[in-house]
């Protein structure tokens, strides 16, 4: 074969770049950039590599899931007995009586519930009744000036926070026309009207529970601690922390999300539930103060709550009288 026809033949075998260039012109820059890219070293070094680098990663997604599934399971458990904005004419809970519970009320066959639980109404106490009590308190508290975020006053002993202590408010200066008559009977039909309602929604008759020690307003404020008596978030049962308690019932006289943040009360049930009451100015809750009726109160984080416990028992050696206004000599 002559050489020129060798040559021709060589030519026709190289590849045609420009053609190709011609025929797909994205595919030809991407391979540009590749080789660009394999060339250049980065600015700052090679990227960062870790040995266990997928692993590392995968353990990350398994906490941010556990962590998920702990915070929606934990609201999906907490049931809302009472929101601050509703009117609610009566709404309950049964719960089964603790053994303690029944076994302390054998002696007081009247006094047994039919059934444990807890109930909630926004119609029993009106609200000219609410803002007159919430006036009381207030000018009691007022007297006083508890270090902490907790302060009482209770109008039965005349105990009323002061500094780290208790004060007697009868006993202080120009506080003989702190409260009036008309105070006290507001009072005591206020009492009166919860007295027959716990009566009434627990089958039992009203003439077998007493107002009992210790009755009172309190102030909840978000200051810190300083005593044991300020921290009143700690699950208690009412029963075990007071002798006479029976029933307890509350009073509130603010509302949750408008006057204050937090201190909402809080039941807790088994398996880590809870059951809520969203203060609401004027709105009663009772329960039975056994073991069944665990509960807490959220720590104030702004604003002022004010509330009156009103305690009954069914043991009329622990009754108490309405307050009434002190004969002065």
């Amino acid at each position: 074969m002559r050489r020129s026809e060798l040559k021709e033949k060589t030519v026709k075998r190289r590849p045609n770049t420009n053609q190709a260039e011609k025929d797909n012109p994205k595919a030809t820059e991407n391979e540009h950039n590749e080789e660009t890219r394999r060339n250049v070293e980065p600015k700052y070094g090679p990227l960062p590599s870790f040995p266990n680098q997928r692993v590392f990663a995968r353990g990350v997604m398994i906490v941010a899931t556990l962590a998920i599934v702990y915070f929606t399971s934990k609201s999906d458990k907490e049931t809302m007995l009472a929101r601050q904005k509703e009117q609610i004419q009566g709404r309950g809970q049964n719960v089964d009586c603790s053994p303690d519970y029944l076994k302390d009320l054998t002696v007081f066959p009247g006094c047994v519930p039919e059934k444990c639980g807890r109930y909630v109404s926004d119609r029993l106490v009106t609200e000219a009744e609410a803002d007159i009590l919430l006036d009381i308190g207030r000018r009691g508290l007022d007297l006083g000036s508890a270090e902490g975020g907790a302060a009482i006053l209770d109008l039965h002993s005349g105990a009323l926070s002061r500094g780290k202590q208790f004060v007697n408010i009868y006993s202080l200066n120009n506080t003989d026309q702190l409260f009036s008559v008309q105070d006290f009977a507001t009072y005591r039909v206020v009492r009166t009207k919860i007295q027959h309602a716990v009566a009434h929604h627990f089958g039992i008759a009203a003439d077998s529970v007493f107002l009992t020690h210790p009755t009172f307003f309190s102030r909840l404020t978000d200051k810190p601690a300083v005593t044991i008596h300020d921290e009143y978030w700690h699950p208690h049962v009412d029963k075990d922390t007071y002798e006479s308690f029976h029933y307890t019932s509350l009073l509130y006289l603010s509302h949750h999300g408008v006057e204050f943040q937090g201190g909402r009360f809080v039941f807790l049930e088994p398996d880590n539930a809870t059951v809520v009451i969203e203060p609401r100015r004027g709105r009663v809750s009772m329960f039975t103060s056994g073991k069944e009726n665990l509960h807490y109160i959220e720590p104030i984080t702004s604003g002022v709550r004010y509330a009156l416990t009103v305690s009954f028992t069914c043991d009329k050696k622990f009754a108490i009288s309405d307050p009434t206004v002190p004969v002065t000599s």
